[in-house]
């Protein structure tokens, strides 16, 4: 067994799609696949099973999951501490990022990252994913951390975590006391969301489609902190990431199921196009915060 087998176990769990584990590896889904088959023969267990088109991880996968984990990010930090000590590197990087990240994920990670590269300079602009990948293809940012796109022409996407929605309600709304909600019972709930073009939201109606539901949607907002600050003040319901509700003493998050909406956050980058050393720094950088969970 060696580490680069484990690498890709893990990317493998994280992800549960052999060819989104294969593109954040950088390596072909064939050898992912061999990989990960020749961990299983000398382990002598199966690590994952499919079921229908969905890839799943068996309960000794699990086990070897939980035993590696800590090891793994012992070595990751080992390792970068070792690499950042011997290397000072200058330049500036430009981050397109939108607002969902903007609350927590960019400030944690570029303070992170000034404190081990303290000669860059990081500019970072908050964006909607569309001006992202405009603003990527044009030269005017060098990396984008968003969602998903749905055109990924030209674009490297590399996932780093998967992202549950939920339903948001004041906490004197009638399912204000609902430990758990399916998505059929949304049926003419009313409701604050992004607008149609926005990639969140067409997922949203890829749900509502599949449960057969058409929710009441009463006012479209183009920024979650509003939706949320006017679910607080309304009987209005929204369905957002749990990480943009910051005070939970006037809202109640409920889960949803039935389906679960999901989201995939990641990092965006010009397909082939060339990295700067800084760049690359700041990547590995958010790759080791969205590892830790």
């Amino acid at each position: 067994m060696e580490l680069r087998h484990l690498r890709y176990f893990q990317a493998l769990s994280a992800t549960l799609n052999f060819t989104r584990a294969a593109e954040k590896s950088h390596v072909t889904q064939s050898t992912l696949s061999h990989q990960i088959k020749q961990l299983e023969e000398e382990l002598g267990v199966s690590l994952f099973e499919r079921v229908g088109k969905k890839v799943l991880l068996t309960e000794a996968g699990e086990t070897l999951l939980d035993q590696i984990t800590p090891a793994m990010r012992m070595i990751d930090e080992a390792t970068w501490h070792i690499k950042d000590a011997s290397e000072v590197v200058k330049g500036t990087i430009r981050v397109g990022a939108t607002h969902s990240f903007n609350i927590r994920l960019v400030p944690d990670c570029v303070a992170t990252f000034l404190n081990r590269h303290s000669s860059i300079k990081v500019v970072v602009e908050e964006l909607s994913g569309n001006e992202i990948t405009e603003r990527l293809k044009q030269d005017r940012i060098d990396l984008g951390i968003s969602y998903r796109p749905r055109d990924q022409t030209d674009l490297h996407f590399e996932p780093l975590y998967n992202e549950e929605m939920k339903l948001v309600v004041g906490k004197d709304h009638p399912l204000a006391r609902r430990k758990k909600i399916r998505m059929v019972e949304l049926q003419m709930v009313r409701m604050t969301l992004l607008p149609e073009y926005f990639s969140t939201r067409q997922i949203l109606d890829e749900c509502f489609a599949a449960a057969r539901i058409e929710p009441q949607v009463v006012v479209e907002l183009n920024s979650v902190m509003p939706m949320v600050e006017l679910v607080k003040k309304t009987d209005l319901a929204t369905i957002v990431s749990e990480t943009v509700v910051p005070n939970r003493q006037d809202l109640r998050v409920i889960p949803i199921e039935d389906p679960t909406p999901m989201r995939t956050p990641g990092l965006l980058w010009i397909r082939g196009g060339a990295q700067s050393e800084a760049v690359r720094h700041f990547i590995n950088s958010v790759r080791r915060y969205s590892s830790k969970g």
